[in-house]
């Protein structure tokens, strides 16, 4: 028989859906915001955000519940050290993310989850007839919350990369997938002897020009746009952030010859998660549940990881921690049997 106590503990599982959608509502309406900017009453902060008062009310004693903000017996609230975590204008927010996991879109993929693992079909094209790619090409305010969300990922990946490797003996970096530069703007930024560029498609591309203007590396810095199953700049070291889980074997073969063909003598520096054994690692493997579920591809053990660069012509070389569970997995132009010394 199953204990209380166990059924509790599903019970609390389930729950995270509606505690997320709360919280991506919060994010949306920009009650972080409202209240840092002085509201703190349920009636001044539902005016701030044009909200129901007692709809917003049942939200915000909910995450008062959850350590999101913190009321007191008037009805009047604060923002906790979570809560703050979701203002829109501090270091670090995580604002963007949270309206983006609260999409309609993301949650008709997750909810088709089933239909993925019984027939191993990506969810969300079973859902809306095309790639998430395509479908956010012709809704560019998606594109925009995407990326937006993707920045503060990179953030504080770029310093840390900066940190991490040996950047003196090179003169080149691409990013591949770079979005709107936050990422190559750390090394940039440590080494002022870099050049680089950022390689996304073209209208991608056309927005890193503001970022590179704001770190300061604009005058050693370019933006080009293209497709990485195609060509890319040749360059001494080529980055790539979380551009690999988004595609199964096939495709991500493909981007590493492409990225091989033009730099036969480069380094190639991949930012990514290396799936931890069993019974461990759940944000990992969740992580690995949303790649089948919204873009179709998956997160990778280190054999894995290790047979795709072979695959597509690299020999993995290196594994780092960075930060915040990704590792930057460094990998080399492997010598063919035809062109070995001797």
């Amino acid at each position: 028989m199953t204990s209380p106590a166990t059924a509790a503990e599903i019970r609390r599982i389930l729950s995270g859906t509606r505690l997320a959608q709360s919280v991506s509502a919060f994010a949306s309406l920009g009650v972080a915001d409202a209240i840092a900017a002085g509201a703190d009453s349920v009636d001044e902060i539902a005016r701030a955000v044009k909200a129901d008062p007692t709809a917003l009310y049942r939200l915000l004693r909910t995450l008062a519940a959850a350590g999101v903000v913190e009321e007191d017996g008037d009805r009047r609230f604060a923002l906790t050290e979570l809560g703050t975590a979701l203002r829109q204008d501090v270091p670090g927010s995580v604002r963007d993310q949270a309206i983006l996991f609260g999409h309609r879109d993301m949650l008709a993929a997750w909810a088709n989850l089933e239909h993925s693992i019984r027939t191993g079909e990506n969810a969300y094209a079973a859902v809306f007839g095309e790639p998430v790619w395509d479908r956010r090409a012709r809704h560019p305010e998606q594109q925009a919350a995407f990326n937006r969300a993707m920045a503060v990922v990179s953030a504080p990946l770029g310093p840390a990369l900066a940190a991490a490797y040996d950047f003196g003996p090179v003169r080149t970096v691409v990013d591949i997938g770079g979005g709107n530069g936050t990422l190559i703007a750390g090394p940039l930024g440590a080494h002022g002897h870099l050049r680089g560029i950022v390689f996304d498609q073209p209208a991608v591309a056309a927005e890193a020009a503001p970022v590179l203007e704001a770190a300061g590396v604009a005058d050693r810095a370019e933006a080009i746009g293209g497709s990485f199953f195609e060509s890319v700049p040749a360059a001494d070291v080529y980055l790539m952030k979380a551009i690999l889980h988004d595609w199964p074997d096939a495709e991500s073969i493909r981007i590493l010859e492409t990225i091989r063909a033009a730099g036969p003598a480069a380094t190639l520096l991949v930012i990514e998660r290396v799936l931890g054994g069993p019974n461990e690692d759940l944000e990992g493997k969740l992580m690995d549940l949303h790649m089948l579920v919204m873009p179709g591809g998956l997160e990778r053990t280190l054999e894995e990881w290790r047979r795709l660069f072979t695959a597509g012509g690299w020999s993995l070389a290196d594994v780092k921690p960075l930060l915040g569970g990704w590792q930057v997995i460094s990998a080399v132009p492997a010598v063919s049997a035809a062109s070995a010394p001797g």
